[in-house]
């Protein structure tokens, strides 16, 4: 069985971290994932190792890929230009949507028109997001599956084979948060860094790190902002982590006593929510959905009011303040991804879903 997955932009964050897990694990199961992007935003390094990546906007080399490869089904995640190219390679398998995108407006153009072609079913990683994606489209299926995480690659690293001496490093005696993720609107860094001025008025045992960021829309504005508001000593941001590294750096997060800090504005899944639970590392975020359904409130981590610094830094605190609570919320984190969101689970929902669709490998 051979399927393709075409999205539009090949970036570092969770979508591709999802279907990166969910290809290793398809290819166990006998079923080969070819990736289709139109746009390189740094992504390259994430999916090249695990399968093969086209990566132009030649629409005459799109169709001629659609045709000679035989897929068995076709993935389109948030491309409303995929629809037409599909139509003009004259292709007959069975076409999956994967609605991803959290804001409706931006949804919009992916799921209005179809542009003749006629999807099977739309996938969408959170009930949250299925409630979305009804507003739009009402003659297609909507399933829920959510994204799955590695827990071969991400899980929490014995003290013994920690990577220590690479970047970020742990300063001596303070306990960091952690903030993983794009510096745009919807990530909300204004949020962090005001949760930061917050923080360092009161204490100097806390330190913070940025991770990624490296080719965001708002990175000069952030590092304006950070400079600006003096908080370059205790902000550290790393823009650029190399993926293969990530468990080492939520194992040295785990370690210093501290937990990871969510300050988006809105999510469709959040990967990084189940990247730091797996490696044992609690969750502060807001409470919404999908948050509330992939955290649960004071086990695996705690979540404060909609924007609110104030409530959000006196849940940072209970955890960093409190190495009990920190260690109960670890271990618990660790429990419930294991079992609800680990490749296993959740990729055998989509290869029975795939199977339902009479995708048995004849070639499309």
């Amino acid at each position: 069985m051979k399927v393709l997955v075409i999205w539009r932009l090949l970036t570092v964050g969770g979508v591709n971290a999802g279907w990166r897990n969910r290809s290793i694990y398809f290819k166990q199961q006998g079923i080969d994932t070819e990736f289709l992007y139109t746009t390189d935003h740094g992504g390259l390094h994430i999916m090249q190792d695990v399968a093969p990546v086209y990566l132009t906007k030649d629409e005459k080399e799109i169709i001629n890929i659609i045709k000679k490869n035989a897929y068995d089904a076709i993935i389109v995640v948030d491309t409303g230009a995929a629809y037409k190219w599909i139509r003009k390679a004259k292709y007959q398998g069975p076409v999956i949507i994967e609605a991803r995108t959290p804001e409706l407006i931006k949804l919009m153009p992916h799921l209005t028109s179809f542009k003749g072609i006629q999807p099977d079913l739309i996938i969408v990683p959170s009930n949250y997001q299925k409630r979305l994606v009804s507003i739009l489209t009402n003659d297609v299926p909507i399933t829920v599956i959510y994204n799955g995480v590695d827990t071969s690659f991400f899980r929490a690293l014995p003290i013994e084979e920690i990577d220590f001496n690479t970047a970020p490093t742990l300063p001596k005696e303070k306990k960091i948060i952690g903030w993983i993720g794009r510096l745009d609107k919807r990530k909300n860094w204004p949020m962090l860094i005001e949760v930061a001025k917050k923080i360092k008025s009161e204490r100097s045992d806390i330190e913070i790190w940025i991770i990624g960021g490296a080719q965001s829309v708002q990175r000069e504005e952030f590092k304006a902002a950070w400079h600006e508001e003096g908080l370059t000593d205790m902000i550290k941001w790393f823009p650029v982590i190399p993926y293969q590294q990530m468990p080492h750096v939520y194992a040295k997060i785990r370690e210093s006593g501290g937990c990871t800090l969510a300050t988006t504005k809105s999510e469709s899944f959040g990967n990084t929510f189940i990247e730091s639970m797996i490696c044992g590392v609690p969750v502060v975020a807001s409470r919404m959905m999908p948050v509330t359904e992939l955290v649960p409130e004071s086990e695996t981590g705690l979540l404060f009011r909609g924007q609110n610094v104030d409530d959000a830094v006196t849940q940072l605190y209970q955890i960093l303040d409190d190495r009990n609570v920190q260690q109960r919320m670890s271990q618990a984190a660790i429990d419930h991804v294991q079992q609800n969101f680990s490749i296993e689970a959740v990729a055998d929902d989509y290869i029975q879903l795939l199977k339902k669709l009479g995708v048995d490998g004849g070639g499309g």
